[in-house]
């Protein structure tokens, strides 16, 4: 990147003004990636972590290819949610007013929990951009309300999401109403084996981004407080004590601990709000409202609903209970150290966990092995390291015994003399065992 550092991409002065007040300073790797593709019209599948800066990573080039004097929709981005909808199209608006195009750039949200004939309405005139849920935008396409043929590039934002929701179906409805030759632009933290088949029906030599940005940012710092058959919200009440967050996530793996999680914390006198895929969407609208004013400092939360929403300022992380895989783990750790913020991520692990923690590991993620009492954060040993030590000294000795010559006559001193010779053996296959490794 040149010292202007978005001036290296070649992008109208318009966009350039854009990036200035919205403060970026540099491109983050996967908008560095992304961005000149996007702008030669090639299909990308981009994928990185939360917060990496995705949005941006489609929302500049798009604009930078906006004809306003062509009053028809040029671009189509659905999200799997109506939150996610609603952010990324508060963002569009943005870029809009800090472009100074009001009433000439013109986008519409389109999504569920809204007056539809209202919709229908104000889409007599085409708008250029289309933001909204894929059943929506649908529903109103089927009714001949809004045609998408004219659209020169369509995204299709946490399509991992979308797919675990199950709108995938209505993206591939609308593709069909799509020109055959779209730009396709498919983000995702995640790309499942199942999302492969559907890239295949669409996409011809998409360029394929992966970001892996080291699993982790630079800012974060993962602890790992065993639980020794202890109850979570014990240890999350004393974790409170120590931390006193600006915004702390709870994460769990799945509705009924979250909802169980939440109640004990509320018993405890902690301000927990709650957010899950089980809650009406009038209650999820509220508990979100307050999110957005603070009204909390806890949010016990589930993988799934976490994901369609942005919430800003997470200080601190807190898996209750460790995902069983990975990438998860790399999402929820996600929500915090952002935009170059320092965070926390503190998470209570069991025997079995200690897999994937080496799997972690093995990426580069560095964890420290911690407990709270009273309060205060005190240093502990990694909860397996007697045990496996003790096992790898038990197999030793066992296996050495079978190498120990035994004689019939027993001589004075056999005992010691036997003795001796295993703990030869012994250290010969500790050695051996050392060398393997």
């Amino acid at each position: 990147m040149s010292q202007n550092q978005f001036s290296g991409f070649h992008l109208q002065q318009v966009m350039l003004d854009v990036i200035e007040q919205l403060n970026f300073k540099q491109p983050t790797e996967i908008q560095e990636q992304v961005i000149p593709k996007i702008l030669d019209g090639t299909s990308v599948i981009g994928q990185s972590r939360t917060g990496s800066g995705k949005t941006h990573a489609y929302l500049l080039p798009l604009f930078n290819q906006m004809d306003s004097s062509n009053r028809e929709v040029q671009f189509v981005i659905t999200a799997p949610t109506r939150e996610l909808a609603t952010q990324i199209y508060d963002e569009v608006r943005k870029i809009i007013q800090y472009a100074n195009k009001e009433g000439k750039w013109i986008a519409k949200l389109l999504v569920g929990g809204t007056d539809k004939q209202k919709m229908v309405e104000k889409l007599k005139e085409p708008p250029h951009i289309i933001v909204g849920t894929p059943g929506r935008i649908l529903d109103l396409v089927k009714e001949e309300a809004l045609s998408i043929y004219s659209a020169a590039s369509f995204v299709i934002d946490e399509a991992d999401l979308m797919l675990d929701l199950g709108f995938i179906d209505d993206v591939d409805q609308l593709l069909i109403r799509s020109k055959r030759d779209i730009q396709l632009l498919v983000f995702s933290a995640t790309i499942p084996q199942r999302l492969q088949h559907f890239f295949k029906k669409y996409l011809e030599n998409p360029t394929y981004v992966k970001v892996d940005d080291h699993f982790s940012p630079e800012t974060m710092e993962h602890r790992l407080i065993a639980t020794k058959h202890r109850d979570e919200a014990d240890i999350i009440y004393e974790i409170s004590k120590a931390i006193n967050p600006y915004l702390a996530i709870i994460f769990t793996n799945g509705k009924k601990q979250a909802d169980e999680l939440a109640h004990s914390l509320q018993e405890r006198g902690l301000e927990v709000g709650i957010i899950h895929g089980g809650l009406a969407p009038r209650e999820r609208k509220r508990v979100l409202k307050e999110i957005q004013n603070l009204r909390y400092q806890y949010i016990v939360a589930t993988d799934l609903a976490a994901r369609g929403i942005d919430i800003k300022g997470v200080s601190h992380v807190i898996n209750a209970q460790i995902p069983k895989e990975e990438e998860f783990y790399i999402h929820r750790v996600g929500r915090t150290a952002r935009a170059g913020m320092e965070g926390t991520a503190i998470s209570l692990y069991q025997e079995d966990d200690l897999n994937l923690i080496r799997k972690l590991e093995d990426k580069g993620l560095q964890f420290t092995y911690a407990d709270v009492k009273n309060g205060e954060w005190k240093e502990a040993k990694a909860w397996n390291e007697r045990h496996l030590r003790t096992k790898t000294t038990t197999d030793l000795e066992k296996e050495a015994w079978k190498h120990v010559r035994k004689t019939k006559k027993v001589k004075p001193g056999y005992k010691k003399k036997m003795k001796k010779q295993q703990a030869s053996i012994k250290r010969q296959l500790a050695k051996k065992t050392k060398y393997k490794k």
